[in-house]
């Protein structure tokens, strides 16, 4: 053990592989692991450093923990506003936010299948290109302590009538409009973007304008941005209702554009031409 004059001020630590996602941007990546609920992604292991051997057994966890480093981060906050805040800011050290002064990240993956030195996974809020630190296997009767105290989130819940159950906060209850169930599918269809469970698990964490949720209020309703999507709902109470999707991208982009990330989103104006208030005439860029 270290005494006070000895303290460590700096480690160094060397990442074991990279994670690769679609997440390309932080404005992507969901805020909660709910909200990257089916999300696929990859964990890379770097070769020549024995791993092969490191990653014998971990294939029979459904989860596995995954630490690693916030490298878009170039500084952190003593207070901050979390997404699920009903009372201002609070302090970092009492948050998930990934502005901190070590800016080391943990996230609960599931576990697809081991290929070589790659893990295949569910449920991802890493960006691309994220370095990974460890990997650890996700114990249920130790990891998980449903009884345990939830903080300032018990405050949350007592303000809208909750009792602070396994989610202190009680969800709000997430429905499509035909027209908006039917677009979700055919993003999904031609898109790696799982944005019918992206929508609903960030919606049922409730559907304030927040900064870092990127929801913000549009006319008379509200709009969500999930990636490069836009999505238009309305609230009653409890019940969040999603009317229509659209895409973040000008009118004027998508036809200069030859990018290729623009080719769902053209094919998208093409088939919803006819749906009204679903195109983006209006909307800013992603």
């Amino acid at each position: 053990m270290n005494s006070g004059n000895d303290a460590i001020t700096r480690l160094t630590l060397d990442p074991i592989g990279i994670v690769r996602s679609t997440l390309a941007a932080k404005v992507d990546a969901a805020r909660q692991p709910r909200a990257a609920a089916g999300t696929r992604g990859k964990i890379e292991l770097f070769p020549g450093r024995n791993f092969e051997h490191a990653l014998d057994d971990l294939g029979g966890w459904d989860y596995i923990w995954v630490i690693y480093w916030f490298h878009l981060n170039a500084s952190w906050r003593p207070k901050v506003l979390p997404p699920r805040s009903s009372s201002g800011r609070k302090g970092v050290f009492s948050t998930r936010s990934p502005h901190r002064p070590g800016p080391i990240g943990l996230s609960a993956v599931r576990l697809e299948r081991i290929e070589g030195l790659t893990l295949h996974v569910r449920d991802v809020d890493m960006v691309d290109g994220t370095p990974v630190l460890d990997i650890k296997p996700y114990v249920p009767y130790t990891d998980a302590h449903p009884g345990a105290r939830s903080g300032w989130l018990e405050d949350a819940a007592r303000g809208t009538g909750g009792t602070a159950p396994a989610d202190p906060v009680d969800p709000y209850s997430v429905t499509f409009s035909p027209l908006a169930a039917e677009q979700a599918a055919w993003i999904e269809q031609r898109t790696s973007l799982a944005l019918g469970e992206r929508i609903r698990a960030t919606l049922s964490l409730g559907p304030q304008p927040h900064p870092y949720r990127r929801i913000r209020r549009e006319g008379e309703g509200l709009r969500l941005a999930i990636k490069d999507w836009r999505v238009r709902f309305t609230v009653s109470r409890c019940d969040v209702h999603v009317a229509s999707i659209y895409s973040g991208y000008r009118l004027t982009q998508l036809a200069a554009g030859v990018d290729e990330r623009f080719t769902a989103h053209r094919e998208f104006l093409a088939a919803w031409a006819d749906s009204g208030p679903a195109s983006p005439q209006s909307t800013g860029s992603a």
